[in-house]
């Protein structure tokens, strides 16, 4: 058991140590590369290598390098995009965002591939069924991961927090702050950015932190996280899918017209965390508060985002999904609502933290639920249906930072408005069509019961 929780820790650090990084970057993008939308356009190339590796590269470098390697070297991937924020620009920035990108899926296939190698091989030892492993390993791994996003936006409001000689903006600034904030204003809004603009010593100090961060994540895994042997490799290789079948699953399908209907309610997972990231960072919190107050508002987020994804996985039993469904849609309505009349201002202090930890309640339910409707609706085709997920999510983040550069925030919100409104709809429709499957779906519970009988004597032993 030392052996096998030692691996799944070195992992989960690794990962925490990483993220740690990355989150808190993406995070500041859009405030610390400002100029001409650089920074929101590199998350752009982010996520757009993200849709192209999760089609081509996994299974290939899985098998050429094996899980260990594949990780450590998605992992450089990260600490390149680090390396590429220290002198900015279009030539620096946007190659660099593309190798991360490439390097995103296959980094988290050969994660869950090993702790999945990993569970099977201990639970036979210890008497255990092999999925209770497994489930056990990822709960380990998710509680230590999830903290990436609290330490990276605590490490960059701490560093940023030294600037010296912060200015209150004026009243004509905070006028172009929020949902009026736009490219023809984006002088004026970015005047209170400029004038609290961290020196380039402590930019230069939160780069630095975060690369030894990254490079801290690489040393580890490579030094002491177990290579899998041969013969389990061998076994988990022959049971991924190929490439091409892949590849080709993943369009065949969207021939189920649930899946189609879904795609604009997991486009809205992409749209609703890509402005929170993007716009509401740089619009609201840097103009009107400065840069240095992005990592706190941003902590008040993920730690809403990360407590309610494990209320709603244990209550979503007793209240169903439709219902938690419903008050996601509600919270993110009235924050949409809230963030195109509200005119931020420093003395609204608390209102900067309320609206994100709404956000991230709103964004917890979207994950779990939305993650279990695919398994719900899809179980005979999960492989291509997550594919589909990963590939429509992502390109809502591609669009909603690909847009940010050119609209207003006020526009942007309606926009985010528009595509929820779409979601709901189409959402309530697959639902009133499962629900005309009910017969069928009756017919088929009696088994039910055995199953959960099996999964409880499991758990039991």
């Amino acid at each position: 058991m030392e052996k096998h929780l030692k691996n799944v820790l070195v992992v989960s650090f690794g990962f925490l140590f990483l993220f740690t990084a990355y989150g808190g970057l993406q995070s500041l993008q859009s405030s610390l590369n400002a100029a001409d939308g650089l920074g929101v356009a590199s998350l752009s190339v982010v996520y757009g290598g993200l849709i192209i590796s999760s089609m081509f590269l996994p299974p290939i470098l899985i098998q050429k390098l094996g899980c260990k390697w594949t990780v450590v070297g998605s992992m450089c991937c990260y600490i390149i995009y680090s390396l590429g924020n220290f002198y900015p620009s279009w030539a620096t920035l946007i190659p660099t965002s593309l190798i991360l990108g490439l390097g995103g899926a296959p980094l988290w296939s050969a994660k869950c591939t090993y702790l999945t190698i990993a569970a099977n091989a201990y639970a036979p030892k210890a008497g255990k069924v092999g999925r209770d492993v497994v489930n056990q390993y990822f709960g380990i791994f998710f509680l230590i991961f999830q903290s990436s996003g609290v330490w990276g936006n605590l490490i960059s409001s701490l560093v940023f927090d030294q600037t010296p000689n912060k200015a209150e903006p004026s009243d004509a600034e905070l006028a172009y702050c929020g949902a009026e904030d736009c490219e023809t204003t984006s002088n004026v809004t970015n005047s209170n950015g400029t004038s609290n603009r961290p020196t380039d010593a402590l930019r230069y100090t939160l780069l630095g932190t975060y690369t030894a961060s990254g490079v801290l994540a690489v040393v580890l895994v490579s030094v002491f996280l177990d290579r899998i042997s041969s013969d389990q490799a061998e076994s988990e290789e022959k049971k991924m899918p190929s490439f091409w079948s892949t590849f080709l699953a993943t369009f065949r399908h969207l021939k189920d017209k649930r899946q189609c209907l879904l795609i604009p309610l997991t486009m809205y997972s992409g749209f609703e965390q890509g402005f929170l990231a993007g716009d509401y960072t740089k619009s609201y919190v840097t103009c009107a508060l400065g840069i240095n107050w992005v990592g706190y508002v941003m902590i008040c987020f993920s730690a809403a985002n990360s407590l309610s994804s494990m209320l709603f996985g244990k209550i979503s039993q007793f209240t169903g999904r439709k219902v938690l469904f419903a008050l996601g849609a509600v919270l993110n309505l009235a924050c949409i609502l809230g963030l195109l009349l509200w005119k931020p201002h420093p003395k609204h202090l608390a209102v900067f933290f309320i609206l994100p930890a709404l956000w991230g309640v709103a964004d917890a339910i979207w994950q779990t639920q939305t993650n279990a409707l695919y398994s719900d609706l899809f179980e005979k085709h999960k492989e291509a249906a997550f594919a589909n997920y990963r590939l429509w999510e992502s390109l809502g983040f591609v669009i909603a930072f690909g847009y940010s550069t050119f609209l207003c925030v006020y526009i942007k919100l309606y926009i985010v408005l528009a595509v929820l409104v779409v979601a709901m709809v189409l959402y309530g429709i697959v639902e009133y069509l499962e629900s005309k499957t009910s017969p069928a779906a009756l017919s088929s519970s009696k088994e039910k019961p055995i199953e959960f009988q099996e999964k409880a004597q499991d758990n039991h032993f």
